[in-house]
């Protein structure tokens, strides 16, 4: 649930928990975000000029801090090209609180506004909000802020220490927390606060800062800042992250798939010029370029790793197909339906069915109308995954190639990866021929993967999967249901397409398999797979749809060869950053590319610029490229 909020006769927002305001009545705490933690850290001067900024705050509260820091690097032209918000929070309130008490001020409200609309679903864990078109990014961490600080250890340029009331809420100032602050700060790192308590300045130094204490505005008579600048080597400075590259330059990403180009589209974001290239005519001929497909969550009792990098996975691509897409016709927030064919609940048991609880704003169990709109009883069992929907992957791969800083090249068919003596990476074609040549490589090109690697890294651990789907004329198809539905097998009932709206069902899973184009006998036996697949998937519509099946020219075929890792997990990250440095790789996405593709991208960015992770540390962990070493 949220948490609740009272508000004062001066209109101020008060916690019922805690006991004390989140700020300020006077001009709803604006002056005193700015003078305290804006200034108080020396910004926005501090960033000019910078790639990025990174700022970590230890209590999100309403979220005014960021919206009067957002504010300011929209008007600063000197602004850094990435402005990281790390922000912790365990008690988030709901996003109708946050907009009311957000300030009217015309430089703010309408950031306000922005932040509430992506203010949902903030289960514990890690949430990455992305505005600006990804050049603003807030994290937040939703939990207990010593713990999430010492799992994700960020690494900070700024640090607003900001929160309740030591009276009202010591563990804010704890000395364990402020140790996992100090363990986010690199030597020269300034913080700012409003409190000048004793225990807190003292806390503070002990933890390594130069403390000081500053005129405040009312009605705070003072302000505290610091500087670390410890005496002694910081604990965790040897294996805090660092960026691989002095700045960004020259970027080669091979493959024009959905990996291939979220990659891209992350890293000509932070400043890079990228080089795509890809053996097909066109982008997304390869596994991406299914007509249409379905984004979704995965979901599982324990909230097993997978449930929650599909979470990570399938916010970005849906604020990213918000920003970029056009609705209704290359994409639909429709909202997905999962037939639990085996009958079994996979909903956590602490996801409450009320509305406003953050489990059901991502999924809750399908209701009888729901279930009626798919032709299933009342009595099955199904998942409804509120935020997902359907997506024509090669249009948002054009929108992703389309961005600033990259370029495309097609018929560029990459076989030959070597470095040259300078530590650059060159890339051959089957004739010997260098197509390109770059400090940084991407390889990107799913199965095409496990021979391109062959020489760096284990790829033959990765396996190839060939599938088909089905597809037709709406207009030729029985009654549909209304939004998209997957289990064993999915159908995105209604797409659009330049003769007219279709239908497409799916897919094989072929392993091993690798040839194409099929057989007209195997073409045959995928469209029987998948004709079958309705029976348990939607057992109503399997009858009427053979009588599609068995007329000529009524269903289509598309056919390409996915890759998948042995766990099941994407492969993303640098394949060995000490041996071969700049050499990367995002894999293995599997039946989950349009979930997943583009958080790997920007996992991929945040590894090579030491910058905030966009989801649980251990989480990506169990993504990386040397896992498969073992």
């Amino acid at each position: 649930m949220p948490e609740p909020i009272d508000w004062l006769p001066d209109g101020a927002p008060f916690s019922p928990r805690f006991g004390d305001r989140y700020h300020s009545s006077a001009n709803h705490g604006v002056d005193q975000a700015r003078d305290a933690f804006l200034g108080g850290c020396g910004l926005p001067a501090a960033w000019a000029g910078q790639a990025q900024w990174r700022i970590l705050e230890t209590g999100f509260g309403l979220g005014l801090n960021f919206l009067v820091t957002w504010a300011a690097w929209r008007a600063d032209p000197a602004r850094p090209r990435v402005l990281h918000f790390v922000s912790c929070e365990a008690w988030p309130v709901a996003a109708a609180d946050l907009l009311r008490a957000a300030p009217q001020a015309p430089e703010l409200l309408p950031l306000a506004q922005q932040l509430a609309a992506q203010f949902w679903g903030l289960l514990p864990g890690v949430h990455r909000l992305a505005f600006e078109g990804g050049q603003v990014l807030l994290t937040l961490y939703i939990g207990d802020a010593q713990t999430m600080l010492r799992q994700q250890q960020p690494v900070a340029d700024t640090v607003y220490l900001d929160g309740f009331s030591p009276q009202c809420n010591p563990e804010m100032w704890s000395e364990g927390l402020l140790k996992a602050v100090a363990r986010c700060c690199r030597r020269g790192t300034r913080l700012a606060t409003w409190s000048v308590a004793s225990a807190v300045r003292a806390g503070l130094a002990q933890c390594g800062f130069d403390v000081r204490k500053v005129p405040g505005v009312p009605p705070k008579r003072d302000n505290l800042q610091a500087t670390f600048d410890p005496p002694w080597q910081p604990r965790g400075a040897a294996d805090a992250p660092t960026s691989l590259f002095s700045a960004p330059s020259r970027c080669v990403v091979i493959g024009a798939g959905l990996a291939g180009a979220g990659a891209a589209a992350s890293l000509a974001r932070r400043g890079w010029q990228v080089q795509v290239l890809d053996q097909g005519a066109v982008p997304a001929a390869g596994a991406s370029g299914l007509p249409a497909g379905v984004f979704g969550l995965h979901v599982s009792p324990d909230d097993a790793p997978q449930s929650r990098l599909s979470r990570a996975g399938l916010r970005l691509t849906r604020q990213t197909a918000q920003d970029l897409l056009a609705e209704g016709v290359d994409w639909a927030p429709s909202g997905v339906l999962e037939h639990c064919v085996d009958g079994k609940r996979g909903l956590p048991a602490a996801w409450s069915e009320e509305a406003t609880h953050p489990g059901s704003e991502w999924s809750r169990y399908a209701d009888a109308a729901q279930l009626a709109a798919a032709g299933l009883p009342a009595d099955a069992v199904g998942h409804w995954h509120t935020r997902g929907g359907w997506i024509r992957p090669a249009r948002l791969i054009a929108a992703l190639l389309a961005q600033p800083g990259i370029t495309w090249h097609g018929g560029a068919a990459v076989a030959r990866i070597t470095r040259a003596h300078d530590g650059a990476w060159q890339l051959f074609n089957a004739q010997g021929t260098l197509l390109a040549e770059a400090p940084l490589v991407v390889i990107a090109t799913g199965a095409g993967s496990i021979n391109l690697c062959a020489d760096y890294w284990p790829a033959a651990s990765l396996r190839p999967l060939r599938g088909q789907v089905s597809w037709g004329r709406c207009s030729d198809a029985p009654a549909l249901p209304p939004f998209p539905v997957n289990g064993h097998g999915n159908l995105v009932p209604r797409a659009p397409d330049a003769d007219g709206p279709i239908w497409v069902l799916g897919s094989t899973f072929e392993r091993g398999q690798t040839t194409l184009p099929k057989t007209a006998d195997e073409l045959a036996a995928g469209h029987a797979y998948n004709l079958e697949r309705l029976r348990g998937l939607l057992p109503g519509l399997r009858e009427p749809m053979a009588q599609r099946f068995q007329a000529p020219g009524m269903v289509h075929d598309w056919s390409a060869v996915r890759c998948a890792a042995p766990d099941r997990r994407p492969v993303v990250g640098p394949i060995d950053p000490q041996a071969l440095p700049g050499l990367c790789i995002s894999t293995a996405l599997g039946a989950r590319g349009l979930t997943n593709a583009l958080l790997c991208g920007e996992l991929l960015a945040a590894q090579l610029h030491a910058e905030p992770l966009p989801l649980e540390a251990k989480v990506a962990q169990a993504l990386a490229a040397q896992r498969l070493r073992a």
